[in-house]
């Protein structure tokens, strides 16, 4: 193969990968009915038919919840706002824990601080990056008000059992189903097993409608403080018959009328857009098989893989170059590949400084937990040494760039020794 770019080099990609789109004409119609019956957002903040939105929300909710085979779709305006919405709902308040796995986006540990409860990190699974299950039920005290499962990178968690433990111990199985829609777990959806599932719509997410999200649940009385917790709840206790909630507070957490009508037509194609990016994770996957400095990703027996990052884990010891040398390489070729993913949400400031905690303080409960490194030993690993891949749900390569995707890797492997001497003379 020709000289690495990074020496000055030819690189194998001359123009940047184009962006993955998915907005097209039937989008562009739903919004255009939108547009021109002038209502642009039908809820208002008070009990009655409009309390529910308007009716794109609506057709939204029914379509999505006859999708996804549940009684209840509640729309809202991120998968934040239903993550917040779904703890208030199963009544998260100070002193309660939480379990959360550290790798994941920082607002799946925020949720339970905005009721003053408090995130309890376990680590997660080499093979999937999700819970580990052999930790989860140790971690379990008589606080504990919930789990929540992370399906991260489009893969399942071991839902069906994280469920077992859930009712076993009468706590309850919250879903984090932002990066996995139309994953399953032995013919379940990701997102419909806990007692509440959350789904995003963000812009980079498979299906999107620039911002927005989506609660589901089977349960009536939760999907009831969700709509409240959504539309300024606190105005309808008494008239939807909240008995016992007196200090339910809402937000507003509601969908535009344009946003549904994004979804509308989204949802429709989802089976189509979303089966694109598993096609392509799933040709990466072949092409880097049986690479011994390189573990694709893997897809647990009886699951559905749906691919919102292609990653699998780098193995240095095969090759003498660290990641972050990799990376350099394989950027200078062209390919925007990532490294890592976020680091463990236990290093965040708010969790090692607790800015404005005190004796008094809101959540006061948090200065009586040490959240420290090592805590999670495999998810830091993970983010620092070995996790590796490809936004499949950011680029759109052609058939031609795919197999310089893969051109890209074999190049850099093959000149690990001349990487390696570099990166020592640097030292």
């Amino acid at each position: 193969m020709s000289q690495l770019a990074l020496f000055g080099g030819t690189p194998i990609f001359r123009k940047p990968l184009p962006p993955f789109t998915r907005i097209g004409g039937q989008e562009m119609k739903e919004v255009r009915r939108v547009m021109k019956s002038g209502v642009l957002s039908g809820f208002i903040g008070a009990w009655g038919e409009d309390f529910h939105g308007g009716p794109a929300v609506r057709r939204l909710e029914e379509q999505w919840a006859e999708k996804f085979r549940v009684k209840h779709a509640v729309t809202v305006n991120s998968n934040t706002s239903g993550l917040f919405a779904a703890m208030g709902a199963i009544g998260v308040g100070p002193g309660d824990e939480v379990i959360v796995p550290p790798t994941t986006m920082s607002a799946t540990a925020m949720a339970p601080l905005v009721y003053g409860g408090i995130p309890v990190f376990v680590d997660i699974e080499p093979e999937t990056y999700c819970l580990d299950l052999r930790l989860v039920e140790g971690s379990i005290t008589p606080l504990t008000k919930a789990i929540i499962a992370v399906n991260l990178f489009g893969h399942p968690a071991r839902l069906a059992e994280l469920r077992a433990i859930a009712d076993r111990h009468s706590i309850y199985l919250i879903e984090d189903n932002a990066q996995a829609p139309l994953a399953e777990e032995d013919g379940r959806y990701a997102g419909t097993v806990g007692h509440i599932g959350v789904f995003s719509l963000n812009r980079h997410k498979h299906i999107q409608t620039g911002e927005g999200g989506v609660c589901c649940t089977d349960d009536d009385d939760l999907a009831l403080k969700l709509k409240a917790i959504r539309n300024h709840g606190e105005n309808i206790v008494d008239a939807a018959g909240l008995q016992g909630q007196p200090n339910l507070i809402g937000f507003n957490y509601r969908m535009t009328e344009l946003s549904a009508a994004v979804g509308v037509a989204q949802l429709r194609r989802a089976e189509s857009i979303i089966g694109q990016r598993a096609e392509l994770a799933e040709y990466l996957t072949r092409q880097m098989k049986g690479l011994d400095w390189f573990t694709p990703p893997t897809v647990r027996g009886g699951c559905r893989h749906v691919y919102y990052v292609w990653y699998g884990r780098y193995h240095r010891e095969k090759t003498g170059v660290s990641r972050q040398r990799l990376v350099q390489a394989l950027q200078a070729e062209g390919l925007p590949v990532a490294a890592g993913y976020v680091a463990p949400l236990y290093r965040l400031p708010i969790f090692r400084q607790r800015i404005g905690f005190g004796k008094t303080g809101y959540p006061f409960q948090l200065t009586q937990r040490l959240y420290v490194d090592g805590m999670c030993p495999m998810a830091e690993q993970l983010h620092q040494e070995e996790l590796l891949g490809f936004v499949v749900c950011s680029y759109d390569p052609s058939k031609e760039q795919r197999r310089q995707i893969v051109d890209a890797f074999h190049k850099v492997y093959e000149h690990r020794r001349e990487l390696a001497l570099s990166e020592a003379a640097s030292r």
